[in-house]
């Protein structure tokens, strides 16, 4: 029975043990992470200066294939959904390092390499997650193109459509279900010693389970791009900073109220002057 004198973190440091991984395998787990995040936002500055060239939505639209005035194709909706897919692992990568570290400590300490195709198991098992969500917001997007909802910068037209995904974003930033998937995010100690799995399937269920929590962390705030527009990169990398001091940050709790406030109080503002 472990001594009352020590930590909760000693507690579960000890039913599951958690080792240093080596500098060479966090170099391989990290670069890994970097050049998938490299790759995906060089595709989005790429689609972007795509759009910029249009000197609307259908022109921009149109040089990417998708024509506003036509109903979407089979390749339209594969494209969105690439595209929505790529940007997730773009916004959602540097936010996941720390898991993913702690993830090959475990398995360290547990007398398995830190790099592994367990290693790459969790990680593909949190991207199935970013997939699915990907897929659910290609329905979204799919569904203001049809009604003609969508401006030029690939945001909503309509400033009630806009304050209601606001005050939406703003309130879920309030919930208890926010707070217990961030602090989730932000303490994941507990969820590895509670879900541990061994074997790659294992690793692939370990990492899902993760995904879900932070898509219950992360999702409203992703939609918000469907206010501000789902290629303005100044918003993408916002949002994704935003995501970061979340998890990691000294005052993420504090920032995630003040954010909720500031997002009810912008979209009744947006009611109030009938737009941006």
């Amino acid at each position: 029975m472990v001594s009352s004198h020590l930590s909760h973190g000693e507690m579960v440091s000890s039913a599951l043990p958690v080792a240093e991984v080596s500098r060479r395998e966090r170099v391989v787990i990290l670069g890994c992470i970097a050049l998938a995040t490299a790759l995906a936002w060089a595709y989005l500055v790429h689609l972007s200066g795509q759009m910029t060239a249009g000197v609307d939505y259908a022109n921009a639209m149109a040089a990417m294939g998708m024509p506003m005035n036509a109903p979407w194709t089979a390749e339209d909706g594969l494209f969105t959904f690439a595209m929505w897919s790529i940007m997730m692992v773009g916004m959602m990568g540097p936010a996941a390092s720390p898991m993913f570290l702690l993830f090959a400590g475990a398995r360290v300490g547990r007398g398995h390499p830190a790099v592994s195709l367990a290693t790459l198991s969790f990680g593909l098992g949190y991207i199935a997650v970013w997939t699915g969500f990907s897929a659910a917001a290609t329905l979204v997007q799919y569904g203001l193109h049809e009604a003609a909802l969508l401006s030029a910068a690939m945001a909503t037209s309509s400033s009630s459509v806009s304050a209601a995904i606001l005050v939406a974003a703003g309130i879920y930033q309030l919930t208890p279900w926010k707070e217990r998937c961030l602090k989730h995010c932000r303490s994941p100690l507990g969820f590895f010693m509670t879900h541990w799995r061994d074997g790659a399937w294992g690793a692939f269920e370990m990492g899902f389970r993760h995904g879900l929590f932070c898509l219950g962390c992360c999702w409203a705030l992703m939609g918000l791009l469907f206010a501000v527009g789902v290629m303005n990169l100044v918003w993408v990398a916002a949002l994704a900073a935003f995501v970061l001091i979340e998890k990691i940050g000294w005052a993420g709790a504090m920032v995630v109220r003040i954010a909720g406030l500031a997002l009810v109080v912008w979209g009744v503002v947006v009611v109030a002057k009938g737009g941006f």
